[in-house]
């Protein structure tokens, strides 16, 4: 149980790093769940690549920068679409299968993209084809080992950095830790994220020692089914991609279906408030008879399941937390300045996605970065120094999760953050994402990207910095 390498996160940025990381040694790779339950087998709508005949690296470059609201590290985005297509090419070597228009890709458009070049598979279960391919590739590889329904709770940390982690109570030490835990949507009540996304990976970094930035940037997705009974299921982008229009509850259209999510989220919201209803509606019923089935298989059934045919209705949707553009900070190469941590994928923070990540990047980024921290390891050095471990992960509570939705959520203010802070640190601030969140957020007195502020709703032209905080520091800008 002493591997050469210890990845914790089974999803594309993991697995992808654990391929580059047999040659050198013996890898153990971690998941919480089942090794089928992350963040990215949840991923419906695609993944975003400049391949297509019209397409260039820096158009999409361009979008990418420009979703992110001023906040983007440009040299991260450089690297994120010149290496992208390389990786999908590999991606298919491997065997992933893309759909297709005869003999080529075919691609689709999302919100803020300026060309169709999001590729899908089998519809909408693209992250689901590109996670069986690492995985298949991985499991090919005989110094890769996989441990599932395991949960690390802690990393060994000495004076030296981090030399391993706590596995099920047991000491598990190695050269070089990944996290590439995906995300914490589950911290809110309301998330499109599976129940294994809960910011562990940002919580052991920050007990660690490592910088947290941009923490206040978290993307709720507009358009999440809103039927009572029936989890928060994602309903693509790629659904007003292919023409879905969004409805209030009169059936007038209100917004732009294709701007960037912050933006359709607060309409959304503001359509809610107004109507007094608490969803939209999600109309693709002028397209033709079997479409939806067609093009979206899984989410056709799966609204099914919960009483509604995309054919003949629409669908009622609400905002929910989806994804974090910040987190654990890394360089390009996900290296912590904490010697032996490493991070990657959702849980890490190059500044890729700057304040509003642009639709179909993240499985992008899993990738891409995931193989660019699996080959930094390689060269990793023990960590030395007596070894103990750090803090514990503590859980979410629902109270937690409905003070985060109320004060952290799509719409924040001054007040309300003040009254987060205020009761995570009466109660001990046991769930440390959720007070890295509000503080940061707080901390950040401006509107930007996917942090809106009701008392600061304009953009600071002087605040485009990073946030970051670490343990037992106050949060500051760089």
């Amino acid at each position: 149980m002493d591997p050469d390498f210890l990845v914790i996160g089974a999803g594309v940025a993991g697995l992808r790093a654990a391929i580059e990381l047999a040659e050198a040694g013996r890898v153990l790779v971690v998941a919480k769940e089942s090794l089928r339950e992350s963040s990215s087998e949840y991923a419906q709508g695609g993944i975003a690549v400049a391949l297509s005949d019209d397409d260039e690296v820096e158009l999409h470059e361009q979008d990418t920068i420009a979703a992110g609201d001023g906040l983007c590290d440009r040299t991260a985005v450089r690297t994120l679409v010149e290496e992208g297509p390389a990786a999908i090419q590999e991606l298919i070597a491997w065997g992933a299968e893309f759909d297709r228009e005869g003999a080529k890709l075919a691609f689709t458009r999302e919100g803020a993209h300026s060309r169709n070049r999001v590729l899908h598979a089998h519809g909408d279960s693209t992250g689901h084809e590109i996670a069986r391919t690492l995985y298949s590739k991985a499991a090919s590889l005989g110094n890769v080992t996989f441990r599932s329904y395991a949960a690390i709770t802690e990393l060994l940390v000495g004076d030296g950095g981090v030399s391993g982690a706590v596995l099920e109570g047991e000491p598990v030490r190695a050269r070089a830790v990944l996290l590439a835990t995906g995300g914490l949507g589950q911290v809110f009540q309301n998330t499109t994220n599976p129940d294994v996304a809960t910011g562990d990976g940002v919580s052991m970094a920050w007990c660690a020692g490592a910088e947290i930035s941009d923490i206040e940037f978290v993307q709720f997705h507009p358009t999440a089914l809103a039927v009572e009974g029936a989890p928060r299921f994602l309903l693509s982008e790629a659904l007003r991609g292919e023409g879905a229009v969004l409805r209030n509850a009169l059936g007038d259209r209100f917004t732009n279906e294709l701007a960037p999510r912050d933006v359709v989220s607060r309409a959304i919201v503001r359509e809610m408030e107004r109507t007094r209803v608490p969803h939209v509606l999600l109309d693709l019923t002028h397209r033709e008879r079997g479409f939806a089935r067609g093009r979206f298989p899984r989410i056709y059934e799966t609204c099914r399941q919960y009483g509604v045919d995309l054919e003949t209705a629409g669908a009622p949707v609400a905002p929910a937390a989806h994804y974090a553009m910040g987190g654990v900070w890394t360089d390009l190469n996900g290296c912590t300045p904490v010697v032996g941590l490493f991070a990657a994928g959702e849980v890490a923070c190059t500044g890729v996605h700057g304040a509003n990540r642009l639709a179909s990047n993240s499985l992008l980024e899993g990738v891409v970065f995931g193989a660019r921290a699996g080959r930094a390891m390689r060269d990793a050095k023990s960590a030395t120094g007596r070894s103990g471990a750090g803090l514990a992960v503590h859980p979410t509570t629902n109270e937690i999760r409905t003070l985060m939705w109320e004060c952290c959520g799509i719409v924040r203010s001054a007040e309300g953050l003040r009254r987060a802070c205020a009761w995570l640190e009466a109660h001990g601030s046991r769930d440390h994402v959720s007070y890295l969140i509000a503080r940061c957020a707080l901390a950040r007195q401006e509107s930007r990207g996917a942090h809106f502020r009701s008392d600061f709703p304009e953009k600071c032209a002087g605040c485009a910095r990073h946030s970051v905080i670490q343990r037992d520091a106050d949060v500051r800008f760089r």
